[in-house]
């Protein structure tokens, strides 16, 4: 139970829609919490864009509203979350941005990847990085920043962030891990894949474990002078680590604007990652490498605000409106900007499928929910294949308030899904890791902190299940299928998983 002088930790999660802040007590209890929302800019097709003060902004407004609810002088230690891909580039000198942040849904990097694929070079990049060649991962788009705004200093948003914090220009590794320009297993930048990428090396941060004495969180709040950044972790790794404290044989699925599926992981020798799924490193903590497999979903609570948005309402009607709708008629596949894990099919078309003159909006929306725990299926699917079967999954995220979604996911994985108890799972897990290395708690007190909340079980039966997932794979097939220049027809769609 907290005491009015007991140790308080600040957990500040930097995400792509908003910057939510918390502060946990020494009994793991979110005490405060508050939220701050960022702008996302589309400036034409496959382009996505933020600002890199903007950012600041948000983290500094989030922070001030969590702090002012409760006394001051408490906390004792702070731990950053942060989306990872984006990117920016800022003066040496005098710290302003020399460009948009380019986020991490964002394709300018397509061509780039596309031509260093038509060069064969994608198992180089794959076995260096652990990532396949993709527009999504920060390289090609570094490269876009520094041919039109460069040079300059060049980094991830953890990056930015402990740059403004007076920490220098450091990255945390396994933010680095999600560049394309890591070579994950030395854990040091790649000469090879800096040169594909046409990255120079003095441009980019140095490589930090991700517990320390990172900076002075004096620069957040006048607070917090003299209060030390202890920690700092991408913010699907930190959703991991609060799931799971650290401890190997767990999967989580965070759900968000997309959605990640993650899982620790040992890489066995020079091995590439398995096919479909990226080797990463979760986070370093005293010198140890905790790495992890994860496939990236890029359009999942995306996919509720597009639609939302073609429908006139809010989000949340677009769920209401799901429960009304027929399962199975339709089936939106969500390929926005391509598709992520497992296919990594940048080619691949957004589309809707089986829909006629009787379709309803409710059929749309049932479809748009429905997307999210099909993709997912896929990942942890590709995962199963890769590590072994997976006991249940880990959920977190402002969609696992959406009960249907989740019974949802249960039934089309045959899984049972245990949700998160505070949907503020990134900023959590930056939290308790900051805790662990500022003293507040001991390993085994972190791993007795209390965690999770209701537990869904499957209820589709078996061929339900199968039948299901039939149509849906033949729906992701359509949406990758190729038309060439001359007319004809190029079916590359893969049957993985059907």
């Amino acid at each position: 139970m907290s005491t009015p002088d007991s140790p308080l930790v600040l957990g500040v999660d930097q995400g792509t829609s908003a910057t939510k802040a918390i502060l946990v007590d020494a009994s793991g209890e979110i005490v405060a919490h508050a939220s701050a929302p960022l702008a996302v800019r589309h400036p034409a097709p496959g382009l996505v864009e933020q600002d890199g003060e903007e950012l600041w902004r948000s983290v500094l407004d989030a922070v001030s509203a969590c702090l002012s609810q409760s006394p001051p002088g408490r906390v004792v230690a702070v731990g950053l979350s942060v989306q990872r891909e984006s990117v920016i580039l800022w003066d040496r000198d005098t710290g302003a941005p020399l460009g948009p942040l380019v986020s991490w849904q964002d394709r300018r990097g397509t061509e780039l990847c596309a031509g260093l694929a038509a060069d064969g070079v994608a198992p180089l990049a794959r076995r260096l990085s652990g990532l396949p060649l993709d527009p999504m991962f920060t390289a090609a788009k570094a490269a876009w920043l520094l041919e039109r705004h460069g040079p300059g200093c060049l980094g991830t948003v953890d990056s930015w962030l402990l740059f403004r914090l007076g920490g220098g220009h450091v990255t945390e590794v396994g933010c680095a891990s999600r560049t394309q320009l890591l070579d994950v297993r030395r854990r040091a930048w790649s000469p090879e894949l800096l040169e594909l990428f046409g990255v120079p090396e003095e441009a980019l941060p140095r490589v930090v474990p991700s517990t320390g004495t990172h900076a002075d969180a004096g620069a957040l709040h006048p607070s917090l002078a003299g209060v030390p950044v202890t920690a700092v972790l991408g913010d699907s790794h930190a959703a991991l680590y609060a799931h799971a404290a650290g401890q190997p044989g767990r999967v989580k699925v965070t759900y968000g604007t997309g959605s990640s599926v993650m899982g620790l992981a040992t890489p066995g020798g020079d091995d590439a990652a398995p096919e479909g799924l990226c080797l990463t490193i979760g986070w370093q903590d005293d010198d140890a490498p905790a790495y992890a497999l994860e496939g990236n979903i890029l359009s999942a609570g995306a996919t509720i605000a597009w639609l939302a948005g073609v429908l006139d309402v809010e989000p949340e009607e677009v769920a209401r409106l799901a429960t009304l709708g027929h399962r199975g008629r339709l089936h939106i596949v969500p390929a926005f900007g391509g598709l992520g894990a497992p296919w990594w099919d940048d080619r691949a078309e957004a589309i809707m499928t089986g829909f006629g003159l009787g379709s309803r909006r409710e059929d749309m929306a049932r479809a748009a929910v429905d997307s999210i725990g099909l993709q997912v299926g896929d990942v942890v699917s590709a995962m199963e294949r890769a590590a072994g079967p997976v006991e249940e999954l880990l959920a977190d995220g402002g969609p696992t308030a959406n009960a249907d979604l989740m019974q949802w996911q249960a039934d089309v994985t045959g899984l049972a899904v245990r949700v998160a108890a505070r949907p503020e799972l990134s900023a959590l897990g930056a939290a308790h890791l900051a805790g662990l290395s500022g003293g507040v708690w001991s390993r085994r007190e972190l791993s007795e902190l209390p965690r999770h909340g209701r537990r869904y079980s499957p209820v589709l039966p078996v061929c339900e299940r199968r039948r299901t997932l039939a149509e849906w794979h033949s729906a992701v097939a359509r949406a990758r299928h190729r038309t060439s220049r001359s007319g004809g027809a190029e079916a590359e769609a893969s049957d993985r998983g059907s």
